[in-house]
This record gives structure tokens, sequence and C-alpha cells, in this order.
């Protein structure tokens, strides 16, 4: 008796999700691309089917991912990339992430039309429950190493947490911050429609520890047009809750991530004007120093700060009971420790990784207008230079303008991995490639930024873009593919209120900040959910949103 019931809910278990499609996303969003390939391969293991249905008319799955395959032969053609070796490594390699692409979202598309759409809302719940476990992990053990309840205040361990520990709290993907946070952008999106409203306060808790600023405006951006267009009062509500949660993180939990969060924002609108240095010596008003009165001037500060340190010698001891701290009753204490000081501040000593870049730049200043000036003069956000440097590119390359400069040799996770740096995945260096086009344009932007101290190291400063690498890789006929045969095949299918329409809006921001498709990481989980609402609608099985 009780073995048949232990059985039977065991089954019941088993059954209750898709164990395929969970393993499959998993793995396959992990960061490391040598699981993603061995989940491919098991998947395929599992659900043997490779009948893709691409079509003009009624494509199963997005054209966009076999025509983004087939313009950058045009490309290689003109470009004579056929001719080096080198390139041709790249150029397959490339052709191998697209692949890759079409693999994944035929198997989210195959679970979507073999399951029970429950089976896979409780697969993705399963999914959000996992990641929220290892998400507060993250947020755990870092609590466990600073002893710090809160560690966005935390500016021990020379900040190595402070304002950054949101980059740490990577969940399952163990990616970067920012895939978490677009995951769970999406969850408090889709379990908002889907009316779990615990789920909602769990996604947004995590994507808050993410500390994702970009992604918090995208999520409050699509939440907002939900409050005025479709929500019930219900839902109203939790999208109030949401953002009292935005707002007492930002003002009490990490406030320095509120005022880096404005200053951002303030220098992409409002660049400051480069000042020139001035020097501490004493100018007459109208005149310049000349070389004897410069002369003059530093030897009386040094002869001044000899003076000083003798008085200082001298009164220590008389007067070092006098300078100790003391409360208003007279009484001596151990003041706090100074954490503006040296010993609390971010180490400033260059990394091994920003060693290889600044090398790189000794050695090619000629091509590198932007990283190779050694004083850094405020100006426009890296994000902004770059489109505008794929611009002009464009206009001073009109023969290009049609199919882009190709594959890898102007704006992609591709380029920067062949470069064979190291900081977009490992490459063999023997076949290191960099088109002159990348170096002294996108590359540039990058080394200008990334070779600095940390504060520069921003999703602002980054040229990382899909809209860029669609355009200046893949030229007007990449970037047309994507709006006809990618956007439009979804948004097209998604007609009336549901989740897919919000979630596509979220996700077009959201390419602008990585090469995600390149990343092979949150773009397959949002076409399951884009699929899985497309089903619903068809079917007339989606429930009544909004009240």
């Amino acid at each position: 008796m009780l073995s048949s019931i232990v059985g039977f809910n065991l089954k019941k278990a088993v059954n209750a999700v898709d164990w395929r499609l969970l393993l499959f996303l998993l793995l396959f969003l992990d960061v490391k691309l040598a699981v993603k390939i061995a989940a491919i391969i098991l998947i395929y293991a599992l659900r043997f089917d490779f009948k893709f249905g691409f079509s003009f008319k009624n494509s199963r799955l997005p054209l966009f991912y076999l025509l983004i395959m087939l313009i950058p032969f045009v490309s290689l053609v003109f470009t004579g990339g056929y001719s080096n070796p080198d390139y041709l490594i790249v150029f397959f390699t490339g052709l191998g992430f697209w692949l890759l692409c079409i693999l994944a979202v035929h198997q989210v598309k195959l679970a979507v039309e073999n399951d029970d759409p429950e089976i896979i809302h409780r697969t993705i719940l399963a999914f959000f429950v996992i990641n929220a476990i290892i998400s507060f992990g993250n947020y755990g053990a870092i609590v466990w190493e600073t002893h710090a309840i809160n560690p966005y205040r935390y500016q021990g361990q020379h900040q190595k947490y402070f304002i950054g520990t949101g980059d740490y709290i990577r969940g399952l993907t163990f990616d970067t911050s920012t895939t978490n946070a677009v995951l769970n952008a999406a969850g408090v999106i889709y379990f908002m429609i889907r009316k779990n409203n615990p789920m909602v306060l769990i996604c947004m808790i995590v994507l808050l520890f993410t500390g994702s600023n970009f992604t918090n405006m995208a999520l409050f951006f699509v939440l907002a047009l939900l409050f005025i267009f479709n929500s019930s009062r219900d839902q109203k509500s939790l999208i109030m809750v949401c953002v009292m949660l935005l707002v007492v993180f930002m003002a009490q939990v990490s406030p320095q991530n509120d005022k880096y969060a404005l200053n951002t924002i303030s220098l992409a609108f409002h660049p400051p004007v480069p000042r020139t240095n001035i020097s501490n010596v004493r100018v007459v008003c109208g005149s310049s120093p000349n070389q004897e009165e410069t002369r003059q001037q530093i030897a009386k500060n040094y002869l001044d700060s000899i003076s000083r340190l003798k008085i200082t010698k001298t009164a220590a001891i008389p007067f070092a009971l006098a300078s100790l701290p003391r409360t208003s009753n007279g009484r001596i204490f151990i003041d706090t420790p100074k954490i503006h000081t040296a010993a609390y501040q971010s180490v400033a000593d260059t990394t091994t990784g920003q060693h290889v870049l600044l090398d790189f730049i000794a050695a090619h200043k000629a091509q590198l207008p932007l990283s190779s000036v050694k004083i850094y003069r405020p100006g426009k956000p890296g994000k902004v230079i770059s489109f505008l440097q794929t611009a002009d590119f464009l206009v001073h390359n009109p023969v290009k303008l049609i199919a882009g400069a190709g594959m890898g040799n102007f704006s992609s996770k591709l380029a920067f991995r062949v470069t064979s740096f190291g900081f977009a995945g490992g490459y063999p260096t023997k076949h290191t490639y960099i088109n002159n086009n990348f170096l002294s344009n996108h590359l540039d932007v990058y080394l200008n930024f990334f070779s600095k101290r940390a504060g520069f190291h921003s999703l602002i400063n980054s040229p990382n873009s899909v809209y860029d690498q669609l355009l200046s890789e893949y030229g007007l006929a990449g970037l047309a593919a994507f709006a006809i045969f990618y956007v439009w095949f979804f948004a097209r299918h998604t007609k009336g209120f549901g989740y897919g329409l919000p979630l596509l809006l979220l996700l077009l921001m959201i390419f602008f900040t990585d090469y995600w498709f390149e990343q092979l990481s949150v773009v397959v989980f949002f076409e399951l959910l884009f699929f899985l609402n497309i089903r619903e609608i068809k079917n007339n099985t989606q429930p009544i949103y909004a009240s």
C-alpha cells in the first residue's frame, strides 16, 4: 500500500515537469561553451529530430537564423576573406555559433509542440526556483565571507564587494550577473502575467541583488506600459510593490549604486568639458612664471615642508594624549576605522589582464586613436562612441552597407574572442586574427576604457550590442532580416495581450547591452516563452490576465 503510494507520487513528480527540457536549460545556459555543446549533444540524443521546417511562408522557426548564416558569404567574396586561412577559421567559427542557435531554438520548439503547456510552465517554474536558490546561495557566501549582512555597504577587503557586490550574484548560469538579471527581469513579467505573486517577488529580489541598473530601467519601462494599458487592480498593486522594492534597495541597501547610476546617466547625456591641469605653483595675475621663479617656488615649498615636519616631531610627545579622540565627558575611546583612507579603497594596482591590454596598446599606438592617448579626457560613453564609429565606417565604405564588413571584422563577441586576449573565451594564439576595421574602432573603444581602473569597466562603456553587430558585420541586409524574420516572426504570432509582447519588448531593449545571440544563453529562454505563449493563443487556452 505504502509502496504504491510512494510510487504514484514519484511518478507524478517525474511527469510534472519536462526533465529533458529542464536539464537542457540548466546546461545550455551555463557560461562554458563546452557545457553548451554537451547540452546540445545530450538533448539531441534524448530527442533526435532535425526537421527544422524553414520556409518563407509559415516558417516553423525564425528564418532569420538561416539568412544570417547566408549573408556573410557575400561579404566573404567581396572582401577577399577566403584567401586568408586565419580568417576562414574565424568565418566557420562564426557559422558554428549561429548553428548552435538553430539547434537550441529547434529543441525548445519541439518541447512546446510535444508537451502539455502546463508541464512547460512547471518546468519554467522549477528553473527559476533553482536559479533563486543558487543566487541566494551566492549572497549567503558573500555574507559569510564578509560577516556583513549588507555587503553592498561593506568597504573592507579593498572594496572587493561594496558597489560591485551584484557582480557576484551569478545564479545557475555562472555567467555575468547581467545574464542573471535579464533572466529574472523576464521572470518578473512572466510570473506577473501568470499571477504567481510569490515568484514575482522572488525574481524581483534576485534582480535587485545583481545590481544591474540598465536591466532595472528596461524592466520598469515595460511594467509602466503594463500598468497603463493591460493590468488588473492586483497586478497594478504588485507593480507598485516592485517599484517600492527598487526604491528601498537604491536608497537604503546600496545608495552608492544610486549615485553611480545617476552619474552614469549624466555623463551619457552631458559629458564634461575637459579641463587643463592647473599647477599649484602660484602664478601672478596676467603673467606666467619663468623657469627661475618656478624653481624658487619649489624650493620654498620644500623648505616649508621640512620646517613643518620638525615642529610635528618635537610636539608629538607632549600633545600625544591631547590628540586622542574623547567623548563629551572627556573619556578616551578607540575611534572607528577611516573607511575613506587608502586601506579601505579599491586596489589601484594594474591587473594581469590590464597589463596585456596596455602592452597591446603600446605596440599598436598608430592604429589606436583613443586608447593610445595617455591622459584620459572625459567625453562620450563608449557605447555612444561605438555607434558613431559604425555609422562613420558605413558612410565611408558604402560598398559594405548592404552585407557589412563580415563576421568577426567589426563588432561581435567573435571579433573579441579571436584576438586571443582571453576575455571573450579561449582561442588558439597561433590563429589570432584582428581586422584593421575592428582594431581602430570597437577594439580601440574597449581598450580605452577597460585598460583603466575598474570604475571605467561599465556596461555604458562597452561597445557590445546586437544592433551594432548586425549593422556593422551583416549590413542593412542583416538588420532587415532581424526586423522582418525575427522580431516580426514573434510579434505577429503574439497578437493580443499576454507575456509574449512584453517579453519581446524587454528583449529588444536588452539587445543594446551585449552580443546576446553569441552568448548562447538568455535568447533561447526568451524564445521558449515566446513559443509557449503563441501555442496558448492558438489553442485559446491563454487565461484572461486583466480584469
